[in-house]
């Protein structure tokens, strides 16, 4: 499919009306290599997908945007979407096709495609079916941006992060999931609530798989500079274990609530995976709890698997896992969660050759 551009033809036969409204400048060079533009490409645009680049728009992330769907009707309406819209956002050129040389030179792709789950079928047939998918998305991403960061947003996001790291080729530095950063700003949302103070003062994650095997760091919870639990204990303050625990729980179950209510999720989705683009792509060294490639990190030796840590992410992608202090307990579950992730990626082996 030919792709379609913005575009400044709209004159008479194709003339670039541009060329009308500005004289040019004598003697201008062309633009520096070093202030090259920004190009974000977005696989899939369901629900998921343009909220993530609605943000990307607002949050002006990317010179360039290319959405590229199989759907090329829904493409385009997308993408006129979003261009009637450009009165009210920055500058970005959108670009939308079913092919992957629009991807070209991308500096980051963000891949939300996945298939969804049929009645009757389990868990795993799903999981098959979308590998199956980045199969035929990764690779042309790969070749056509060989430098690019890969982002994975698609569930299960841990397996399939590790599909795309295989299918790829790539450092595990620049193959990175999503994982468990939204579900950490949920869980800093509902301490923040408890205690009455900004979501941005807490400082809280969750780890370990983007589901049901997700570990809540409470030892290292801290509003404010200060550490939760202890300050608690110093204080003699008497807390339940179980009141803990149903935050935690509160936290799980968040996504399928939404989902419940409004049939889809996609907001939150969206701002989370921009706060990542935008560590990513401006070099901001900021930390964010993402799947990562862990294999001897915090005791896991199981085999390469991907899961969620806090990660330091720049522009060369994940630049280090952040050394964070975990109790006994918390480290053997993270531990069970890696167990758990690795048991479903020994059932996908024979897909990923």
């Amino acid at each position: 499919m030919h792709k379609t551009p913005s575009s400044s033809y709209l004159g008479p036969g194709g003339l670039d009306l541009s060329k009308s409204f500005f004289t040019p400048l004598a003697g201008v060079e062309p633009p520096s290599p070093t202030k090259r533009s920004t190009k974000i490409t977005v696989v899939g645009v369901g629900n998921v997908g343009m909220a993530i680049a609605q943000t990307i728009l607002t949050q002006d992330l990317a010179d360039e945007l290319v959405l590229v769907d199989a759907n090329a009707e829904k493409l385009r309406g997308e993408m006129l979407d979003l261009q009637h819209a450009a009165a009210f956002l920055p500058r970005t050129k959108i670009h939308t096709s079913v092919d992957y040389d629009a991807t070209a030179h991308s500096d980051l792709c963000i891949i939300t495609a996945g298939a969804r789950q049929n009645p009757g079928e389990s868990r795993l047939d799903l999981l098959q079916r979308n590998v199956a998918i980045f199969k035929k998305i990764v690779p042309p991403l790969a070749a056509y941006s060989p430098e690019t960061i890969i982002l994975v947003v698609s569930n299960p996001v841990d397996v399939l992060t590790y599909a795309a790291w295989r299918f790829s080729k790539f450092p595990a530095n620049r193959v990175i999931g999503s994982g468990t950063n939204l579900d950490s700003s949920r869980f800093r949302f509902l301490i923040a609530d408890h205690l009455d103070v900004n979501a941005q003062d807490v400082q809280a994650y969750i780890v370990g798989e983007h589901g049901d095997s997700s570990v809540a760091l409470w030892s290292s919870i801290s509003v404010g500079g200060v550490p939760i639990l202890s300050f608690l204990e110093r204080q003699q303050i008497a807390y339940e274990k179980k009141t803990l625990e149903n935050i935690h729980k509160e936290v799980v179950e968040s996504a399928y609530q939404v989902i419940r209510l409004k049939g889809y999720t996609s907001w939150a989705i969206g701002y989370s995976v921009a706060s990542l683009a935008r560590s990513l792509l401006r070099d901001q060294r900021r930390i964010h709890p993402v799947s990562v490639l862990v294999n001897g990190v915090q005791g896991i030796d199981c085999g390469n698997v991907f899961l969620s840590l806090p990660a330091m992410l720049g522009r060369g992608g994940a630049a280090g896992i952040t050394n964070v202090h975990l109790s006994e307990e918390e480290a053997e579950k993270l531990k069970e969660s890696a167990k758990t992730l690795l048991e479903v990626q020994e059932k996908l082996d024979y897909l990923l050759c």
